[in-house]
């Protein structure tokens, strides 16, 4: 089985953070408005389109303060790895491959980590609530070594076992509701694969490899503290995630998916389990629609170059609306 994995690898994503934190960051702020306009002269047909995604990432629509903790660009620094968790490492890269692009007296307030709720200041955030009033949350994509992987599925949906697998952590309350319902499901394949909290001892199994899970017809994709990080993986992939309504978004804009268009939904007591899967595998064409529909939604973030505008037009429009 060949698959052709679009994933950075931490190592070439860490020399990629730090050549760009070491080089002047005066280059970037002379080009700022150059490649921002050099890409929308060159694609006039796309503006309306990336506008709209600007004002769904950066939902500010009137001028609002930052708090005085608020950091000045200038004052934005790498963290010491030995002091803080590798992974704010990964955050802290990701935002400064933007904010390298603008002067250093601007301020943010970066928000690292799984943000499950709207700050009460206008804040960087890798993820938000989906209802309600998430405005504060503006959305860059942050961590995205972790939860944006593409790659190409070899393996048809015909050919796939009509099962449904989940290997996941077991943090949350709601996971391990999952797992007491279906762990023994003829229908499931499932483990837990953290061993910090062990719910009951059968649950854990080893890590298994994205390949692994590709054999299977359906892949289980319930959030945790914020978005699953498997979400976008599956979508690109031929076969089909399975959870829950979403409750919170991230870059790619999981708000904006359309439950049994998108993604099979289940309730939320997953009572339906076996109803639903049953049915997707009693109708393929419907379930090969939805294949199909994630393929055409996630190839929107695959152009590298219109990320990178759409990302600095975020932030412009941050200071913007926070006085700056």
């Amino acid at each position: 089985m060949a698959i052709d994995f679009n994933k950075n690898l931490h190592l070439w994503f860490y020399i990629k953070g730090y050549y760009r934190y070491f080089m002047p960051k005066r280059f970037y702020q002379s080009r700022l408005d150059y490649t921002i306009n050099k890409y929308l002269s060159a694609h006039p047909d796309e503006v309306e389109y990336i506008n709209d995604r600007v004002n769904y990432y950066c939902k500010l629509s009137s001028p609002t303060p930052l708090s005085n903790k608020a950091i000045e660009l200038k004052n934005f620094k790498k963290p010491n790895r030995r002091k803080v968790r590798p992974a704010r490492s990964t955050y802290f890269f990701d935002t400064y491959e933007y904010t390298r692009f603008f002067p250093d007296d601007k301020k943010i307030i970066p928000l690292y980590g799984d943000i499950n709720y709207v700050p009460q200041f206008p804040s960087i955030t890798k993820s938000r609530p989906i209802d309600g009033n998430n405005a504060n949350s503006v959305i860059l994509n942050l961590d995205k070594v972790r939860h944006f992987i593409f790659l190409k599925d070899s393996i048809t949906y015909e050919d796939k076992i009509d099962k449904l697998i989940g290997y996941m952590t077991i943090e949350k309350p709601h996971r391990a509701l999952f797992m007491t319902k279906h762990f023994s499901n003829p229908m499931c394949i499932l483990g837990q694969i953290n061993k910090d909290e062990i719910y009951r001892p059968e649950w854990l199994k080893p890590k298994i490899t994205i390949a692994e899970h590709l054999k299977y017809k359906f892949i289980l994709s319930i959030e945790g503290a914020d978005v699953a990080s498997n979400l976008k993986w599956i979508m690109s992939s031929n076969s089909i995630p399975v959870m829950p309504k979403l409750k919170y978004e991230t870059w790619a804009m999981e708000g904006r998916l359309i439950p049994n268009y998108n993604y099979i939904c289940i309730k939320s007591d997953y009572s339906d389990l076996n109803e639903r899967l049953q049915y997707y595998i009693d109708h393929p064409n419907e379930a090969k629609a939805i294949i199909e529909h994630n393929h055409q939604f996630i190839a929107q973030f695959q152009n590298k170059e219109r990320e990178r505008v759409i990302s600095l037009l975020v932030l412009k429009r941050y200071f913007l609306m926070t006085n700056q």
